[in-house]
């Protein structure tokens, strides 16, 4: 039986992420940068590859900027895409259906975890 290999590959502190915003971050993954951000609704986060589904292009032009005008909604700075924050299904947009690549994520002691 092989077992799967979890790795860590972003550590915060929750208050890192203030309350109904959204932070995007870059890791290493051997000689490649990994980029993705973190939403923080209350005490819940949500954590995503920084890449639509239509186009494969970050979703923020201007950085750590996600939201669409209402905050209600993640969206893709290159075509207007929207998103649900909890689950990444694209609502509105020409990938409409699509989910954004999820990550797991965790809370542990008010620290934010991250892994692959």
């Amino acid at each position: 039986m092989t077992g799967v290999i979890k790795t860590e590959i972003f550590r915060c502190s929750l208050r890192d992420i203030p309350e109904g915003e959204a932070r995007g971050f870059e890791s290493m993954e051997g000689n490649n940068i990994f980029s993705y951000f973190i939403v923080r609704r209350g005490k819940s986060v949500f954590a995503y590859e920084n890449s639509c589904p239509h186009t494969g292009s970050p979703l923020d032009w201007t950085p750590n900027q996600f939201f669409d005008k209402k905050r209600n909604n993640l969206m893709c700075a290159t075509h207007g895409a929207l998103f649900e924050v909890e689950t990444g299904l694209c609502i509105d947009g020409p990938c409409m259906g699509d989910y954004l690549k999820p990550l797991q994520s965790s809370i542990v002691k008010d620290e934010v975890i991250i892994t692959l």
